[in-house]
């Protein structure tokens, strides 16, 4: 299987099974003496793991990080970091009944096209839990990303249709409710919302929005390698995510040239804009304004209602799926979303620093 590696110069690969022994990521790339413990990954972790709130999953794991390599006394060393986090609560007895048929809305039938063998345990290698990886890599890159002053956020911008409005955001109440809304009314009327879905055996999606703040101008390449496409590419390598936007996205079709473009403006020498609709990316490359991307994830698509499908005999068949399951996905997403943006910038800041002669020279001053 190809495909589990992502970034070029700051490089992380994810291993591991949803039911086998571990789940972890090996990162290169990273810059020698960048301080971390395994306290600043598990920080990451924890916003991300099951048994949260009465939504997800009650799937009982720690989710406990070890470091096994590319750190010394407390500093990185320039080597791959190897990170670990076990399974300690399968129950793989849990998904016997879905080992011959194939799960409406899951990866099962064209991965068993595509390989001839599927761990139909929790869905293997295409299981939400990969993710973990992809969070302890990026927890390794937002502290690479705080060295610069640079800061990412993702919340919840909306669970099915209950949104919050930007003049409603208060990023201080992110952290005071379950769904990672920036806003708590909203947050409860969610909740109801939610709740009314998990009693009829159903499931909601919602929106994920993120913003990174304190980024130089000149981040990406202009062709195939543009900061959105990569960004692009990174947020929809997440299972769940069925749609990905930067700026005004999908609104800016509807709007015209002179609402949509962005007046410059120069302040005691320093450029800016007026406005943000191209949400901090101009001809692939970061405009040093503030970075917004939104993702837009699906409903679970394992709910407790009866399905049709068919099993692996092609025989016509109905499912109705058991066990442990989120009724909504999009709280645990938060922060691997904002964990795939982190990688992303990491990577093209690292790759910047040879855009030009000059930058080398900072590095490489001549005699």
């Amino acid at each position: 299987m190809s495909g589990s590696s992502f970034g070029k110069i700051f490089r992380i690969t994810t291993w591991g099974e949803s039911h086998g022994p571990g789940i972890g990521v090996v990162i290169d790339g990273c810059p020698a003496g960048l301080a971390l413990k395994a306290e600043d990954i598990q920080g990451f972790l924890d916003r991300r793991k099951p048994g949260q709130s009465k939504y997800t999953t009650k799937r009982n794991e720690s989710d406990s990080v070890e470091i096994l390599s590319g750190v010394f006394e407390g500093k990185t060393s320039g080597t791959p970091i190897s990170l670990l986090v076990r399974n300690q609560d399968q129950r793989s007895k849990d998904y016997g009944s879905i080992a011959e048929v194939f799960r409406p809305g899951h990866a099962d039938y064209p991965f068993t096209q595509k390989y001839g063998v599927r761990d139909y345990r929790g869905g293997g290698r295409s299981s939400g839990r990969e993710t973990i990886g992809r969070v302890a890599g990026g927890a390794v890159a937002s502290l690479l990303l705080k060295e610069l002053g640079i800061t990412v956020m993702a919340y919840t911008k909306a669970i099915g249709p209950h949104s919050v409005a930007p003049e409603d955001y208060r990023f201080g109440e992110i952290r005071e409710n379950a769904l990672y809304m920036p806003n708590n009314k909203t947050a409860e009327q969610a909740g109801v919302y939610i709740s009314s879905l998990m009693a009829s055996g159903d499931s909601c999606g919602g929106v994920i929005e993120c913003i990174a703040d304190g980024l130089p101008a000149g981040l990406g390449e202009p062709v195939f390698d543009k900061l959105d496409a990569l960004l692009a590419q990174a947020v929809f390598s997440i299972g769940a995510v069925k749609g990905v936007e930067i700026g005004d996205g999908f609104a800016a079709s509807l709007s015209s040239g002179s609402s949509n473009n962005d007046p410059f403006f120069s302040e005691n020498g320093s450029i800016s804009k007026k406005t943000n609709h191209s949400g901090g990316t101009l001809g692939g490359l970061s405009d040093g304004s503030r970075l917004i991307l939104r993702a837009a994830v699906k409903p679970t698509p394992s709910i407790s209602q009866p399905q049709h499908t068919v099993n692996k005999n092609g025989d016509n068949t109905e499912i109705t799926i058991s066990g442990r399951r989120d009724t909504v996905i999009v709280p645990r997403a938060v922060v691997v979303v904002e964990s795939m943006t982190a990688i992303t910038l990491a990577d093209f800041l690292l790759q910047n620093m040879a855009s030009s002669v000059d930058n080398i020279r900072k590095v490489y001053p001549g005699r």
